[in-house]
């Protein structure tokens, strides 16, 4: 497929985060941009503000004329779409360009040098920093990312034409459409269970993926992975952070690398998970070429990504954060993040479980995780893309938590126990609508206090 072919480009899913980031890029190329997703949302607002033309009723009469085309528009469709979808089969059945995104990034990022962050966590925070610090050092460069960046207020880093960062989604193995020149893999914990069916499979994907990388020397992973590649971590590896303190809310850490140690590098996301994702950034920027010296100003000036542990009051007496996390691990990433930061306040955790599947196949490393926060809050899981499984409730994880100070609370009843709550941080954390939820939460915490 030639992109220079194409005048049109219709997303089914268009509000999902990584469709949106397409969304842009060909918009800001000059070409017609249009799509249907199933609620609106803040992002859908935004896309639409930039001038993308957006519905949300799945009708064939509202494509539009000028992408029933077929000899010169393009489809994308998320992998989330049902298969009674009536627009997609229309698309099919009519005999139209229909791709999935990974195979549309793949497409654009093939003809350029390559940078993909791959992992089950970390990949939108590592790939994000990443694409800062090339687009900071003037590369000429493309981000396409999983999250909005805070400083940039969107989802796309950059417009660069020889240079690309692409976040390497194994979900429905994604991750395998992309032509890597330079690649990190941040994690390979067990997720998507619903696709892959056990740990083994999963592991076996990553090696695919990480085979793609021609020089070894250009694949980046952190400490303990069963991957051979430059190893990256807190405390140890070939890239390390060490003598790490907090100084006023940021983390001052010394870079050892393979040639050199760079002093006092200045980073204000919090938690040790953060550390290596920015390590991980570092020592891919640094086997491009930057310097170590410009790579760690261009970290100060990282703000963060929206909804990754993400500040929305920071005050003395009263902190609210949001974070995405949805798997164990990224839970207990955000415990020690809250509890180093704020280890004399009260914590209150909102969770919002996302899946059916991955409630049930996670069900121990959640109650787990979320028993170590003082104050604990489950709501209903968040469907996303699945019908509800027999068994598997909210009220079935709760009792699998160790806290006596753990509930459940439907979405209605939030805000009063918001308004009654005594905890000095409060957190919500999880990857369905949840995210959609908190500017009314942060109003009434700010009218609160």
């Amino acid at each position: 497929m030639d992109i220079n072919q194409i005048h049109s480009v219709y997303f089914i899913g268009i509000g999902g985060i990584g469709m949106s980031a397409l969304a842009r890029y060909f918009k800001f190329i000059g070409k017609n941009v249009a799509g249907y997703d199933r609620t609106p949302t803040h992002l859908t607002d935004e896309l639409k503000a930039e001038g993308i033309s957006i519905h949300f009723e799945d009708n064939t009469n509202l494509i539009g004329l000028e992408y029933l085309n077929k000899e010169n528009t393009l489809v994308v469709v998320t992998p989330a779409v049902p298969k009674n979808h009536l627009q997609w089969n229309y698309f099919v059945n009519n005999g139209f360009e229909v791709k999935k995104r990974a195979e549309v990034l793949g497409i654009i990022t093939k003809d350029t040098f390559c940078f993909a962050v791959a992992g089950t966590h970390g990949k939108t925070t590592t790939s994000s920093i990443l694409g800062h610090i090339l687009f900071a050092n003037g590369v000429d460069v493309t981000a396409f990312l999983g999250g909005v960046v805070e400083g940039y207020n969107s989802n796309l880093i950059g417009s660069g034409k020889t240079v690309t960062v692409a976040e390497a989604d194994e979900f429905d193995r994604s991750f395998l459409h992309l032509h890597p020149d330079i690649a990190c893999v941040t994690s390979m914990d067990a997720d998507h269970l619903d696709i892959y069916g056990d740990t083994a499979s999963i592991e076996a994907s990553f090696r695919e993926f990480a085979d793609k990388v021609q020089d070894k020397n250009h694949l980046f992973v952190t400490n303990g992975l069963p991957l051979e590649g430059v190893t990256v971590g807190v405390g140890e590896g070939e890239y390390s952070a060490q003598n790490i303190r907090i100084d006023n809310g940021w983390y001052v850490f010394d870079v050892v690398s393979p040639k050199e140690t760079y002093k006092d590098v200045r980073f204000g996301l919090p938690g040790h998970h953060n550390i290596t994702n920015a390590l991980l950034a570092l020592a891919m920027a640094n086997v491009y070429g930057l310097e170590l010296s410009d790579i760690a100003k261009a970290l100060e000036t990282f703000k963060g990504v929206r909804r990754r542990f993400s500040y929305q009051i920071k005050k003395e007496d009263l902190v609210y954060i949001d974070d995405y996390a949805h798997h164990p691990t990224e839970i207990d990433a955000v415990y020690q993040a809250v509890s180093e930061l704020y280890a004399d306040k009260k914590v209150l955790a909102i969770f919002q479980p996302h899946l059916f599947s991955r409630t049930r196949d996670f069900a121990d490393g959640f109650a787990k995780s979320l028993s170590k926060f003082e104050d604990v809050v489950l709501l209903d899981i968040y469907p996303a893309r699945e019908l509800p499984i027999e068994g598997i409730t909210s009220q079935w994880l709760l009792e699998k938590i160790e806290n006596p100070n753990a509930r459940l609370v439907s979405k209605t009843d939030l805000q009063p126990l918001l308004r009654l709550t005594d905890a000095q941080v409060i957190v919500t954390i999880g990857a369905g609508d949840i995210g959609e939820m908190v500017p009314d939460i942060k109003k009434i915490l700010d009218e609160k206090n």
